[in-house]
Order: C-alpha cells, then sequence, then structure tokens
C-alpha cells in the first residue's frame, strides 16, 4: 500500500471518527450499526486509496461509503420502509451540505451523542466509559485499564449500552434545564477522562496531542452552548491551566520542578480568567476547585514560590466535594510539603489499603515523603511498587531516577 494512502485513512480515522460516528447514529438511532458501517468504510478506504488515490475530501468519501454500508445493513434486516427513508433522507441532507460552496466541514454533532450517552435509561456506571469510545473512538482495552477492569467486561458494557440507546429510542439531544444538571456532571467527567487519557493512557505522542485537543474542543464547544454553567467554565479553566505547564520534550518533570519560563502564560491567562468568570456565578464545584489548585501552582511564575498553605485549604474543599481516591492522596502531598513529610504519611495510612494496593500514585507520594523523612530504605521499596504499576515509560524513568537517590542514600 502507497504510504501516503495509508497515512491519509489512519489521519482520518483518528481526526473524525468521532464526528462522523455522531452524525451517523443521531441520523440512525443506532450506535452498534454506525460503529459497524464507519469501520467497513474505513475498511473500504484501506482498499481502494491506494489504488484511486486518496480522495479530496476523505471525511465526505466515508460519510457516503459509511450511508451505503448502514443502507445495505438496514435492508438486510428488513427494518421498517420508513426508518429506511429516513436514513435516506438524512444522508442526502449531510451530502447536500457538504456540497454546497463554504460548507465543507463536516457538521460536528459529537454533544448530542455525548448527552444521549448519559440518559437516565443507561447505568450510571458506564456513561464515562460509552462517551470515551463512541463519541471520542478510544479502545475498550484503553477504557478497561483506566477503570482498572478487564477488557472483556468492558467491551460487554458498551454493546449493551450502544444496543440500549438504540432499543430505547434516547434521543440525541442536549436535555432541558431541569434535568440538565445530573448529566452535565457526567458529560463534564468525560470530557476530562478524555484529556487524562490524551496525556496518560494512550500509545504515541501524537496520539495524546490529539486526544488531549480534542478534549479541549469539547470543553469549548460546550462552553458556547452552556454559557452560564459555571463548572463547564471551570473544566476548561482546568484543562488549559494542564497544557499550559506540559513539557513538550515528553520528560516527566514534577510541578514544582519545573521552569515557569517554559510555561504558556497567554494559556494561563486565558484560564484564570476564565476561573474568575466560573466565580461570578456563586455555584462553586470541583472542577472549580481543580483549575484554582492549578491556578495556585501556576502563580509560582510571577510569586517565585509555591503558597502550600493554600493548597492545602483547596484540597480539604475538594475532598469534602469530590472525595476521590486521586484527591486525597494529593491532599496527602500537599499536606506533607505544608505541614512536613510525617503529617502527609498520617493521612496517607488513613486510605484503605485494598484501594490503594495497585494506585501508582500512592505509591509514588508515599516513596517521595519516606524519603523527605529519611527512611530510605521504606522509599526505595514504595518507588520499586510506583514503577511496576506504572504504564509511562517518562514517569517509570523519573521514578528509576528517585530510587537510585534512595537507594544510594540507604545504609549499608
Amino acid at each position: 500500500m502507497p504510504p501516503n494512502a495509508g497515512r491519509a485513512a489512519e489521519k482520518v480515522a483518528r481526526q473524525s471518527y468521532g464526528k462522523l460516528i455522531a452524525f451517523l447514529a443521531a441520523r440512525s438511532r443506532d450506535v452498534p450499526a454506525a460503529e459497524d458501517a464507519l469501520s467497513e468504510a474505513l475498511a473500504s478506504a484501506l482498499r481502494v486509496w491506494p489504488e484511486r488515490g486518496v480522495p479530496g475530501n476523505p471525511e465526505a468519501w466515508l460519510l457516503v461509503a459509511a450511508r451505503r454500508n448502514l443502507m445495505q445493513a438496514a435492508r438486510h434486516r428488513i427494518v421498517e420502509t420508513n426508518a429506511q427513508t429516513t436514513i435516506s433522507v438524512a444522508f442526502e441532507e449531510a451530502e447536500e451540505r457538504m456540497n454546497e460552496a463554504g460548507h465543507a466541514v463536516f457538521p460536528d454533532e459529537r454533544l448530542k451523542l455525548l448527552f444521549a450517552c448519559t440518559h437516565p435509561a443507561i447505568d450510571r456506571s458506564v456513561h464515562t466509559a460509552l462517551m470515551l469510545q463512541a463519541v471520542l473512538g478510544i479502545e475498550a482495552r484503553t477504557i478497561a485499564r483506566a477503570f482498572v477492569v478487564s477488557p472483556e467486561a468492558m467491551s460487554q458494557r458498551l454493546v449493551r449500552a450502544k444496543v440500549k440507546i438504540r432499543d430505547a429510542g434516547i434521543p440525541f439531544a442536549v436535555p432541558p434545564r431541569p434535568a440538565l444538571a445530573g448529566r452535565l456532571a457526567a458529560v463534564l467527567s468525560a470530557i476530562y477522562a478524555a484529556y487524562g487519557l490524551g496525556w496518560d493512557g494512550l500509545d504515541g505522542v501524537e496520539e495524546h496531542h490529539l486526544l488531549a485537543g480534542e478534549a479541549i474542543w469539547l470543553g469549548r464547544a460546550l462552553l458556547a452552548m452552556l454559557p452560564d454553567e459555571p463548572e463547564a467554565i471551570g473544566l476548561l479553566s482546568l484543562m488549559l491551566h494542564c497544557k499550559a505547564r506540559r513539557d513538550s520534550d515528553g520528560r516527566y518533570v514534577p510541578l514544582d520542578e519545573q521552569d515557569t519560563v517554559a510555561w504558556n502564560a497567554i494559556m494561563i491567562a486565558e484560564a484564570d480568567a476564565l476561573l474568575r468568570k466560573a466565580g461570578g456565578f456563586d455555584r462553586f464545584g470541583p472542577f472549580q476547585c481543580q483549575a484554582a489548585i492549578q491556578s495556585a501552582h501556576a502563580a509560582r511564575r510571577l510569586s517565585g514560590t509555591t503558597d502550600w498553605q493554600a493548597l492545602t485549604t483547596l484540597y480539604a474543599a475538594l475532598v469534602v466535594m469530590k472525595p476521590t481516591l486521586g484527591a486525597r492522596v494529593s491532599q496527602a502531598a500537599v499536606i506533607g510539603r505544608a505541614s512536613n513529610a510525617a503529617a502527609g504519611l498520617e493521612q496517607l495510612d488513613k486510605l484503605d489499603p485494598r484501594d490503594v494496593a495497585a494506585y501508582q500514585p500512592y505509591w509514588a507520594v508515599r516513596a517521595f515523603l519516606l524519603a523527605r523523612t529519611g527512611d530510605d530504605a521504606a522509599a526505595a521499596d514504595a518507588y520499586m511498587a510506583a514503577i511496576g504499576l506504572s504504564d509511562s515509560p517518562a514517569v517509570r524513568d523519573f521514578l528509576a531516577d528517585r530510587l537510585k537517590e534512595a537507594r544510594q542514600a540507604t545504609p549499608g
């Protein structure tokens, strides 16, 4: 296969999967069928493009191919005549819109699909996973790793949820205001989970940047639709703060050791402006709190020091609102810096051993605090555990350096 054709197919698959699935599923009301139709279209592209060349508009080519596949599948299932008519009209509409001068860009309806995935008829426990796969095209095995379940179990849950959307006739639309609050929280969580997976859960630097960028785009699109939702504002602020400090060469550097000159000042300014805007609504929530934590770290760029006491206060508020394991481990790390390492270790000791046994950040923070108390032997053991639990080569390299230091400091 000519490399250009292969790369073009891979690129359009990565960049357009979510948009195409959202459009196809919104019209057919059938997520699994939309996925099957698009998968077949992508397979056709890999066969046809090397022979005939890459089309001028790959998205449009895939849409036409997917339409054909979806219609054929509909005929095979002997669906009702009106359903076929609906699908046909929908795709004719899409083709007309794309063929209009100045409208070559494919309509993006991923937000509608996000809200469909949060419908009350679907098990709440699968909302985020379903959004990650259906809207962002993340593989079940990657999602399973993030949710600490087997890939087989996650695949079964996702299939059941997609069938539920089809069979229950769940609408693809932003819910009315009375039903918005609970479902918005799930959408925000999924977007932030996608952002996190973009940096920590995928293979390849390009994939990292692509998914993180998609998550920020979804955050902006959501905010454009719901400008008066402070948590949507807080989420975008949080993601921008995090992205502004990412090391471009892929190395892992602890936040308080990073060179602030390398941070993106413009992005931090936008993030802080959003945070101030969210504060004007007087409805403080977990995403605003996390954004405020990141803003406190970013303030070191101007002050030259980190306000650990302010961070202690913010983490105390976050743990009250959202007592996740990650928040409690981070709180212990901050207490260890604001007070002393022993105080941080006391916080870690309050956590259930069953919850932290396979939680890499717990072992990394524990190792760091033990080293600060001078217990280098115990610190080395904890660093070993953290290295074994890490999927990131950059993080493993960093921890291996710290392990070496702990071993060198350990008496004979």
